[in-house]
Parts: structure tokens; C-alpha cells; sequence
């Protein structure tokens, strides 16, 4: 019994010994792992430190060349315009060096011979006076000389409101009767409001009722004009830029530059100024000035289409202290004041079509309040003019009659 007791203490003994020798041998072999697990994950933390760095140091370089590729862009866009500046002051170089070229040959043939004189002067006045009648006629027929009135006096005075900066401009679209109205604030923005109509431009709620339109280039002056769903003003920043704008697509059309425009204001009381777009029943025209013209308006008729010049005239209308002009039945309509603000009236009348004679029109006065007008513009449907009186949107009502 004694031997019995013994032989199971001493079994129990080496089982004891036996588990805890093999506790002691599974310590020592997950020791090792326990370390290598831990340099793994050190690892791959340290890896996703450094992917995290990449895929930051890939953003910012890709927003850098963002920005590098909108300033090559900027920089383009600003070589196509001089490039275009360019092509076109070379044009107009070469049409003054072939008149100089024509009138050089011109005093050679003479000097060489005293009876050539007399033969070359007739043979090129009679080209000339050809050449003049020839362009004289297809202006008209491009004006279509349909359109036969002018103005007989202006009948009544009209505030519609009172809002917005000293200058500014304020139009409707004539063609198809379309009832919006378009706001354009002071001489440099580029954020224009369109009313559904006139009842909601005068409304004073105190939610706004307009339609926020941006631009993606800020206009130059008061001289912007609206004509078939169409926006065309001169852009701020360039000399004679007119940039096409569709208004409901919010997008640039097309643009063209208005070759010798642009370096003086077109209206000496309206110095921002330079480029007067008009409106009237024969479509698109341009009123500027040139430094050649001794400071006489000049008037250009563009084709709103393909943006370009048909014809231009040089008036006898100055451009000394006037404020305003426009456009009505392809005649020009000039309006003066005083330097510190007055009376406003129309004292020059320069008819294209020649049925106006500027020499027997009467001087129209505006209805007699101390104003000065930042932009006068025709509205051909109803015979109104649209102004803007010191930060006042105004209408005057037109009595017209029959041309001659």
C-alpha cells in the first residue's frame, strides 16, 4: 500500500514537471513571435506614413500644375488678343501706306510731267467720286433706307427709380417685345441683374426679385447694349475689345476688336466712356472716337452676327462736352450739357442715310431740370429713351415724324 502511494506521488511529480517544463518551452517560443509581430506592425505603420506623405505631396503637386496650367491659359488668352491688336493695326498700316504709296506716285507723275497734272487729278477724281457714290449705295441698301423717321421733339420725363452709383446703365431688348430688364451698376463690374419686367425692377421687396448674372470679364463704361437674348459691352482692361455675351447660357459668343477705338473717351463729360454700343431699328452700331478725327464722333455699324465692321462714317458731331449719344432710324443723336451738369440737349444730328439735313434740325432740349445723363439709349418698339440721371433710371417719351 505504502509502495502503491509512493509509485503515484512520484508519477504526479513527473506529470508536475512535465507541464510546467512545457509551459516554460511555449514561452520561450512565443516570445520571439510577440517581438516579431510588433517589428511588423511597426513596419507597415511606417509604410502608411509614408504613403499618407505621398498621396499628400501628389495633391500638392497636382494643384500646383492646376494653377500653372490656369496662368499658361491667362497668358494665351492675352497673346491671342495682341495677337489679334496686332493683326489688326497691321492691316490698318497697310491701308495707310497704300494711300501714301498712291499719293506718292501721284506727285512723282506730276512732277515728271506738267500736263499729267491735270490728267491725273481728273482721272483720280472721278475714281474717287465713283468709289463714293458706289459705297454710298450699298450702305443703303444694307441699312435698307425703310426706316424713315426722326425726332420731332421730346414729349415727357419719366422716373422710374432711384438706385445704383452715379453711372450706370439700364436696358430692355427690343427685338420680339421681350419684357426683361437689365441692370448693370456703375462703370467696372461684371455682375448684372435681369428683372422679369419693369414692374419688378421698380418693386422695393425685401427679397430680391432679380437674377444674378457674372461675367466672366468686368465691362468698360455705360455703352453696353442688349439685342436678341445678347449682351455686347467693352472689356475693362483692353483698348476696343467688345466681347458678344449670350445672357440665358451664361456664356462668351464670340468678341472682335474695334480697330481705332478705344484710345480716347468717346464723350468728353463721360470720360469711362470710350465705346458707346447703340441699338436702334437697323440693328448694331458702335460710337467712339479718334484721335485723327480732331475729337469728331465716329460711327461704325457692326454686324451683331458675325461680329464685323460694314461701314463706319466720320461725323462732324463733337465730342466736346458731350455726355451721351444714340441711335434712332440710322441717324446719330448727340446730347450736350454743361460741364457741371444742366440742361441736356440734342444739338447734332448726323444722318447716314444724307435725308437729314444737320444744318435745318432744330436743337431738342430735355424737360427742364438741372441733370446729367451717364447713358442715353433707344428703345425702337415703344420710341422711348432709356437714361441714367445720377443714379436715377429714366424714360423720356419721343415724338417722331417723317424724314425730309
Amino acid at each position: 500500500m505504502r509502495f502503491t502511494k509512493a509509485m503515484g506521488a512520484l508519477q504526479l511529480r513527473f506529470l508536475l514537471a512535465s507541464v510546467f517544463t512545457g509551459i516554460i518551452g511555449e514561452a520561450q517560443y512565443l516570445m520571439p513571435d510577440a517581438g516579431l509581430v510588433h517589428y511588423i506592425d511597426h513596419r507597415i505603420v511606417s509604410i502608411e506614413n509614408r504613403l499618407d506623405k505621398c498621396n499628400q505631396d501628389i495633391a500638392e503637386y497636382v494643384e500646383e500644375f492646376r494653377e500653372f496650367s490656369k496662368k499658361i491659359m491667362l497668358r494665351l488668352e492675352g497673346l491671342n488678343t495682341l495677337k489679334t491688336e496686332l493683326k489688326n493695326d497691321m492691316d490698318h498700316l497697310l491701308t495707310r501706306v497704300e494711300r501714301a504709296q498712291r499719293d506718292i506716285d501721284y506727285f512723282e507723275s506730276a512732277k515728271e510731267s506738267p500736263y499729267a497734272c491735270v490728267e491725273v487729278d481728273e482721272g483720280l477724281l472721278e475714281q474717287e467720286l465713283f468709289e463714293h457714290e458706289e459705297s454710298k449705295r450699298k450702305v443703303k441698301l444694307m441699312l435698307n433706307a425703310s426706316c424713315n423717321y426722326m425726332i420731332a421733339g421730346i414729349k415727357s420725363l419719366k422716373i422710374v427709380k432711384k438706385s445704383g452709383d452715379e453711372s450706370g446703365s439700364w436696358l430692355k431688348d427690343p427685338v420680339k417685345n421681350y419684357p426683361k430688364i437689365y441692370f448693370l451698376n456703375g462703370t467696372k463690374n461684371k455682375t448684372v441683374m435681369e428683372f422679369t419686367n419693369i414692374r419688378a425692377f421698380t418693386e422695393n421687396g425685401e427679397k430680391p426679385s432679380a437674377r444674378r448674372i457674372t461675367l466672366p470679364f468686368p465691362w468698360q463704361g455705360t455703352g453696353h447694349a442688349i439685342y436678341n437674348g445678347l449682351l455686347f459691352f467693352h472689356r475693362h482692361g483692353s483698348l476696343n475689345e467688345i466681347i458678344k455675351f449670350d445672357v440665358q447660357k451664361r456664356s462668351v459668343v464670340d468678341k472682335m476688336l474695334l480697330s481705332g477705338a478705344g484710345e480716347t473717351t468717346a464723350y468728353e463729360l463721360n470720360p469711362s466712356t470710350k465705346i458707346d454700343l447703340a441699338v436702334d431699328e437697323l440693328g448694331l452700331w458702335a460710337i467712339h472716337a479718334e484721335s485723327e478725327t480732331r475729337r469728331n464722333l465716329v460711327l461704325t455699324k457692326i454686324n451683331h452676327e458675325t461680329m464685323t465692321v460694314e461701314y463706319t462714317w466720320d461725323t462732324s458731331c463733337k465730342s466736346q462736352n458731350a455726355e451721351a449719344a444714340f441711335m434712332l432710324c440710322a441717324t446719330l443723336y448727340v446730347v450736350y450739357n454743361s460741364p457741371g451738369g444742366g440742361t441736356p440737349r440734342i444739338e447734332c444730328v448726323y444722318d447716314t442715310l444724307e435725308i437729314i439735313n444737320p444744318y435745318e434740325t432744330p436743337t431738342f432740349h430735355f424737360p427742364k431740370r438741372q441733370t446729367s445723363h451717364s447713358m442715353v439709349h433707344y428703345y425702337p418698339r415703344e420710341k422711348q429713351l432709356f437714361a441714367w440721371d445720377n443714379g436715377s433710371q429714366v424714360i423720356y417719351k419721343l415724338l417722331t415724324k417723317r424724314k425730309g
